[in-house]
């Protein structure tokens, strides 16, 4: 039997993957967190299977809760929120996985940051902005490399998504602005994908009281970079008709494009 590490996406039943919704429809074994996963993500779950949320249980408990279903013959679905292979804790879940000889598959999903730049109706990549993303976390109780701290990872100038650090914004805001400048733009996005989803927008000069008025403190994204209010951008390489590559070769312009069918 298997064990299914599900993304089930940010919050929003419907942005789960088909094949994360059919591995839930035939497990019966599903092991959720329920903090930050919905219970409607579940609702196409045989209806004899065993549910549990995980949030109260430790490492321990919860491995011991997937041994003995594998012990029974059952698949598992083990459902995480966001993306799995993105600050999902599966890494010691795997491990512990690999001792026991239990197989298992990581089933992707859509990310906190993706579906918040849906959300704002942005993009991450614009040419002559930026061309990277970076996504980190602010050290608190979980130490960071010395490498990765905020300030290293400012110097690139590359679009952030800063995980796990709404309650330290204000430190956050200090350690960017000497690499970002003050006016660069600012979004904080809470609980993306859910009913009750909210976010604020501003600069890194003006963002702190913002989120405090907010009274956000957790389930939130801090997103940085220029690319989240641009004063101009490039066109793209893809679509310009001037510039050709293997899907668009150049043609005279007298010539008409031939379409097979």
């Amino acid at each position: 039997m298997t064990v299914y590490f599900i993304g089930a996406g940010p919050g929003d039943p419907d942005l789960i993957t088909v094949k994360g919704q059919r591995l839930i429809a035939q497990c019966n074994v599903l092991l959720y967190a329920g903090s930050l996963v919905p219970l409607e993500i579940l609702q196409g779950a045989p209806k004899d299977a065993l549910i549990e949320d995980t949030a109260s249980l430790n490492l321990d408990e919860i491995m011991e809760r997937i041994a003995d279903a594998h012990l029974r013959g059952d698949d598992i679905a083990r459902v995480h929120s966001g993306d799995p292979s993105i600050y999902g804790a599966i890494g010691e879940q795997m491990r512990r996985l690999d001792e026991r000889e239990i197989p298992y598959e990581i089933i992707p999903g859509v990310t906190a940051a993706s579906a918040s730049a849906a959300m704002l109706k942005k993009e991450f990549t614009l040419s002559g902005v930026s061309q990277s993303v970076i996504y980190t976390r602010f050290s608190a109780k979980t130490p960071m490399p010395e490498r990765e701290n905020l300030g290293a990872l400012a110097q690139h100038g590359a679009t952030l998504a800063i995980h796990l650090g709404v309650s330290h914004i204000h430190r956050i805001v200090d350690q960017l602005i000497p690499h970002y400048g003050e006016n660069c733009p600012v979004a904080v996005c809470y609980r993306t994908g859910w009913p009750d989803q909210d976010y604020v927008t501003g600069t890194l000069h003006d963002i702190v009281p913002k989120v405090r008025a907010k009274k956000f403190t957790r389930t939130t994204l801090i997103l940085v970079g220029h690319v989240l209010d641009p004063e101009n951008f490039d066109d793209s390489f893809l679509y310009d008709e001037s510039k050709a590559h293997i899907y668009r070769p150049k043609v005279k312009p007298d010539t008409p494009r031939q379409v097979k069918r």
